[in-house]
């Protein structure tokens, strides 16, 4: 391997390395994709809990809509390979692909390893080599007009690899575990090139009620949380979807949702905001208060914390009777409608205070990275060094939750293997 010149090298052999990989190959290049972890794809196959969510079958317009930063950026690729074409790509590869609610992409088996199966047998189909390695530095050279060119990489090792083209495909810093240790951003500010600054999106969130420590495990399906900012009083966030109680807080789709349009003060306290839970947002109050009646009724002779089985899960019954204030035991004949209404109060918007996100390294993706002004949007070329490109999660774009970061890996790996 030492001292051999390649067409193409790839630094990392994740989503979008292997993409890249795949189509610089099918053009005819010599690749070597060069992965620092024992076996590719280990972020790919903790993703969709394990399922891979792969992509989001929706148009590119519907697409731009759950971008959260730099939209425009991604218009070219995204139009160069879309979520169909995606979709298209894995049924080729002999994965059978199922939509589920939300428009998310799994495969059929729910296994995330036959994704990553799928785009390392196509990387080796198409003539790419993998091999184990860590890249210390790039190897740069100074043309004679004053611009750099990438001549390929040294590794940890000690070895020299030279390149035409080097594609750095090594995630953000979210997951460690799976290799993404920030390596992309410290080669990237070697290069000359601007990092915004990191920060965790797609993240639980730590709450100060102790009341989700006493519901942890339980899943929410189809609740409102919503987000409100108290310096402006504004609503930041409000969405329908599933939830999850943890030891910390809150997890879950929506969470990890609501947690992009949080930003936490210098010292990561998100105190500025609070969150509430619409546990039966299908009915408004006057239909919830008939719901509970008719509730009462069958348990007329039974204490109130005996009577919301029906209504509510079990876990939470003993928090959502607490915050109404209507004594455990008190009959359900004697319960007063301003008791029945501050029980309404408590379904319709429990309260939950957010102290924090939690660790950058359990976030989902890692927002910011590599600064898109200096990158080319149709190729994926760094502005500042010829034949160097920036593909996947080491750019400073990110999406929300739903298989939309997966796409934006694809769609800008494709990109950078078609002209690298």
């Amino acid at each position: 391997m030492s001292n051999k010149r390649y067409d193409t090298l790839i630094i990392g052999a994740g989503a979008a390395g292997l993409m890249a990989g795949i189509q610089a190959a099918s053009r005819g290049k010599q690749v070597l994709i060069l992965e620092k972890m024992e076996r590719p794809g280990r972020k790919l196959m903790i993703t969709g809990k394990g399922r891979c969510n792969v992509t989001n079958c929706c148009t590119v317009e519907d697409f731009m809509q759950n971008v959260l930063s730099n939209k425009r950026f991604l218009y070219s690729c995204l139009n160069a390979l879309n979520p169909y074409e995606v979709m298209g790509f894995f049924e080729d590869c002999g994965v059978p692909l199922k939509v589920e609610r939300g428009e998310r992409v799994f495969p059929v088996s729910d296994h995330a390893a036959d994704i990553v199966d799928a785009l390392v047998h196509k990387a080796q189909e198409t003539g790419c080599r993998i091999t184990r390695a860590c890249v210390k530095n790039l190897i740069l050279k100074a043309e004679e007009n004053g611009q750099s060119t990438v001549d390929g990489v040294l590794t940890e090792d000690g070895e020299e690899l030279y390149a035409d083209a080097v594609i750095i495909a090594t995630g953000g810093k979210s997951y460690p575990a799976t290799g993404s240790t920030g390596d992309g951003y410290r080669l990237a500010r070697q290069a000359g090139h601007k990092v915004t600054p990191l920060r965790p999106s797609l993240i639980p969130i730590v709450c100060q009620e102790k009341q989700c420590r006493d519901m942890m495990g339980l899943s929410l399906k189809n609740v409102t949380l919503t987000v409100v900012d108290t310096v402006s009083g504004k609503e930041v966030f409000s969405e329908l979807g599933e939830m999850l109680f943890t030891h910390f807080g809150v997890s879950g789709p929506l969470v990890l949702s609501a947690s992009c349009h949080m930003q936490p003060d210098k010292n990561g306290s998100l105190d500025r905001y609070k969150m509430y839970i619409d546990w039966k947002p299908a009915l408004s109050e006057q239909q919830l208060d008939a719901r509970i009646l008719r509730d009462f009724e069958q348990f007329i002779n039974k204490d109130f914390i005996n009577s919301l089985g029906l209504l509510l899960p079990k876990k939470s019954i003993q928090v959502i009777a607490s915050l109404s204030k209507i004594p455990f035991d008190t009959k359900i004949n004697q319960i007063t409608k301003t008791q029945r209404t501050a029980l309404i109060e408590v379904i319709k918007a429990m309260p939950l205070t957010p102290k924090a996100f939690r660790p950058i390294e359990e976030a989902i993706v890692t927002a910011g990275g590599v600064d898109v002004s200096q990158v080319n949007p149709k190729t994926m070329e760094s502005k500042l060094v010829h034949g160097l490109y920036f593909v996947g999660e080491v750019l400073d774009v990110d999406g929300y939750t739903g298989g939309f970061n997966l796409q934006i890996a694809f769609s800008t790996g494709f990109a950078a293997g078609s002209n690298c």
